[in-house]
């Protein structure tokens, strides 16, 4: 069977959004392809091989592909709705994120092929005692591991993210047994499953998309945490009331900089707050603007062009 493969065009900050606007229109697959990490690679290696050629970089592009796949069949109208949805998720968030050009390209492709290829893609993620798990893969943990496993059918939140994988370290670090945990923008529910996971007693997990909601809720029930876990469909922290022994806020810097005055009045004092989301250049402010507001930073972790910070709420 054939299928209509979408190329967008877009930035590493707003790679998140778009792929998340995606999986509304197709439970295939989507991908993420970000150059400036190829590009990264390359340059971190020059000075430990032997030769490359200049013209390596040549062909590679900076910017972000987000791939979908949809059914060739009414694929006209699908493709089309895509478009009109990206261009309004763009309006409505030109103010915090630089989408870049959105532009689609379009190509058949052979379905059997293309899924095997995605699926091959993924593997178990282990990062320090945890260990990010495809569902369908059937892994034995070793001593000592946390398996947790997350339908990567469904939405964006692997654990292969840098993003992802800072905060994970920290919970790792973090979560000693019986905390309550809030989860902001909580996607595939990655971070609020692996606190339980953990060990932590309660997540109060809240997003402002459906489709992340049903994802985490799913997710829950994969991992048999759903007992602890409330899902929420919630304007960040507008409307919850979870109040955590430690916040964990994986979403941009511009966001997190409306939300420092609403995190104060979900996290206990002496809690822990993980900031993640942030890009390199916007690390110091948003730094300086939790410390000016009550915060204590702890730790920072840095990977490739993101920036995570562990703070104390004084």
């Amino acid at each position: 069977m054939n299928y209509l493969e979408l190329t967008i065009t877009t930035t590493s900050e707003a790679s998140e959004l778009v792929a998340d606007k995606l999986w509304e229109y197709t439970g295939y697959g989507v991908s993420v392809a970000d150059g400036k990490d190829i590009i990264d690679l390359i340059e971190n290696r020059r000075q430990t091989w032997d030769y490359m050629d200049d013209g390596v970089l040549a062909g590679v592009n900076s910017a972000t592909f987000v791939k979908c796949y949809i059914d060739l069949d009414g694929s006209d109208k699908v493709s089309a709705e895509i478009e009109k949805s990206l261009i309004s998720l763009k309006n409505s968030a030109k103010d915090y994120f630089n989408f870049g050009t959105l532009e689609i390209t379009k190509r058949v492709v052979d379905g059997d092929d293309w899924i095997e290829v995605w699926r091959k893609h993924y593997k178990p993620i282990p990062i320090k005692n945890v260990v990010i798990c495809p569902e369908w893969i059937n892994y034995e943990p070793q001593r000592g591991e946390k398996v947790v496993r997350i339908d990567s059918n469904m939405a964006f939140g692997t654990g292969e993210h840098e993003t992802t994988s800072m905060c994970v370290e920290f919970l790792c670090g973090l979560i000693k047994g019986g905390e309550k945990v809030v989860d902001v923008g909580t996607g595939s529910g990655i971070l609020g499953i692996t606190a339980l996971i953990l060990g932590a007693k309660s997540a109060v997990m809240t997003d402002i998309d459906p489709v992340a909601v049903k994802t985490a809720k799913h997710n829950a029930e994969l991992n048999k945490v759903e007992d602890r876990a409330l899902i929420t469909l919630d304007n960040l922290l507008d409307k919850s009331e979870g109040v955590g022994d430690i916040v964990v806020a994986n979403i941009t810097a511009d966001i997190l900089s409306v939300l420092v005055g609403d995190l104060k009045n979900h996290v206990n004092a002496g809690g822990k707050v993980i900031l993640s989301g942030i890009l390199r250049e916007k690390a110091e402010n948003l730094n300086a603007l939790y410390v000016k507001n009550g915060y204590k930073t702890l730790k920072s972790i840095a990977k490739g062009e993101w920036v995570a910070f562990l703070m104390e709420r004084l």
